[in-house]
């Protein structure tokens, strides 16, 4: 099930997606600072979907499969940017894509960075920036000193410029290292795309769609001091190179349109609300697209009674789709009928191809609402087998910590909520529930070793 949104979104996310996009002027701190801060959504079938757009991709680009976390932002804006080995897609680009080639496209772009080690380059880049403006400050230093102690006005107001000049030397050097990159990177893209078979129109069409809004903007842009060449730079360079290939006309699978549309009616739904996800569905009149989104607009907004009699509809035309069982689970719990829920639920891990870690926790979930100590044993079964699949789902370490609190396993429960503060980044409070684990427990057990490598983990760049 997709997460709710959150009141307000992170100033940084939006900040940075600005930056990325609409191209606006600035230097960015570490991709990875600004990661960690990031407003995360989960959903087991939109994840599954990027997925399989991302995976000829990643193999085109030399990239292991498993090797590259895909992570979906709760944001509005059209970005996706890469930090270490993950990759992050707002929703805001999934839902205003109208096609699945774009958001391929978008991929292929950012696969691209990935397999050309831009972010260790830029790292580098940025070193050899911080070394330049060093030195010009203590030239300028210098000068600012002769001239004090010469009385040379001219000499001190030399240095100061020195000194100003560099920085500025500095700053439009990695910018224009930046928008290199960038070039780069599209033109991997392009090599992707080609690679697996698909157009890179829906890449010329996303930066049509930037050029339109920076041109409705008004904004005047210097193009030497943004980290990104301007949309027309991207289609001048690309337009070429996409109408040469002998792909450029192929389309997206029917069945991957219809899997796309669901996806996008599904986010409107959970991050735009009614009015949103009914002005999309007007763009799918009839189609499995609209009928799913109508079933969650009502799920979401109170008719439960109609969202499952929209849900049974929806399995009766497709059986074997899981996130349709998926729905039916969530209108169940909702309306408080737990043991249907768990068979709804039970039905999705069968049928789910991806194997996500989030349905067998949901599945887990309507077992412990059930209630009898057979239903919660069967609940820390189910929920310890989704987080095998997801060792860093956090939500999911709190319902298994409750399941054992439930029966009466508290050494367990300590280290599952222990296992919940770690990889919220809560680690001075995973570390006090370790310890209670660990008193508990036999040393030298799988669950004693567990709690001390959560008690030793200091994270990077701090003592324990």
């Amino acid at each position: 099930m997709l997460s709710r949104p959150r009141s307000t979104i992170a100033r940084a996310a939006r900040a940075f997606a600005t930056l990325s996009l609409a191209a606006t002027l600035a230097v960015t701190s570490t991709v990875s600072a600004f990661a960690q801060n990031v407003p995360v959504v989960r959903d087991a079938e939109i994840e599954a979907l990027v997925r399989d757009y991302a995976r000829p991709i990643f193999r085109a680009a030399g990239l292991p499969e498993d090797g590259v976390d895909i992570v979906l932002v709760n944001d509005q804006s059209f970005n996706a940017f890469v930090a270490g080995s993950r990759l992050f897609i707002n929703t805001g680009a999934l839902m205003s894509a109208e096609t699945p080639n774009e958001i391929i496209g978008v991929i292929a772009h950012e696969a691209g960075h990935i397999a050309g080690g831009h972010q260790q380059k830029l790292r580098n880049q940025l070193e050899r920036a911080k070394t330049m403006a060093i030195i010009a400050t203590l030239l300028g230093a210098g000068a600012i000193v002769a001239g004090a102690t010469s009385k040379s006005r001219g000499l001190a107001g030399a240095g100061m410029g020195v000194a100003a000049g560099g920085g500025e030397m500095a700053q439009r050097s990695i910018l224009a290292y930046q928008r290199t990159e960038e070039m780069t990177a599209d033109r991997s893209a392009i090599t992707y795309l080609n690679a697996t078979g698909q157009s890179g129109l829906g890449m010329l069409k996303t930066f049509g769609r930037f050029q339109s809004a920076l041109s409705l903007s008004g904004a005047q842009v210097d193009p030497y001091r943004i980290s990104h060449p301007l949309p027309r730079e991207r289609i001048a360079n690309l337009e070429v190179l996409v109408k040469k290939s002998p792909h450029v006309d192929k389309v997206d699978a029917p069945a991957l349109q219809q899997r796309h549309d669901m996806m996008r009616v599904k986010i409107a739904a959970y991050m735009g609300g009614q009015a949103a996800a009914s002005r999309l569905m007007r763009k799918m009149p009839g189609s499995l697209a609209s009928q799913y989104g109508d079933a969650q607009t009502s799920y979401l907004f109170g008719d439960l009674a109609g969202a499952l009699a929209k849900a049974n509809a929806l399995i009766k035309a497709q059986p074997k789709n899981p996130y349709f069982q998926e729905l039916r689970g969530d209108i169940l719990m909702k309306a408080n009928r737990p043991k249907a829920a768990a068979e709804a639920y039970a039905k999705a891990v069968s049928l789910d191809p991806a194997r996500s870690g989030l349905l067998p926790v949901s599945h887990g979930q309507a077992l412990m609402a059930v209630g009898t100590p057979d239903s919660l044993e069967k609940a820390v079964v189910q929920i310890n087998k989704g987080l095998g699949r997801d060792r860093e789902n956090a939500v999911g370490y709190r319902h298994l910590a409750q399941a054992y609190g439930e029966l009466g396993n508290i050494p367990a429960a300590d280290l599952a909520t222990a296992e919940g503060h770690f990889y919220s980044g809560a680690y001075k409070d995973a570390k006090i529930f370790a310890m209670r684990a660990q008193m508990k427990m036999k040393r030298g057990e799988p669950g004693w070793i567990r709690a001390q490598d959560i008690i030793n983990y200091a994270p990077s760049g701090k003592k324990k």
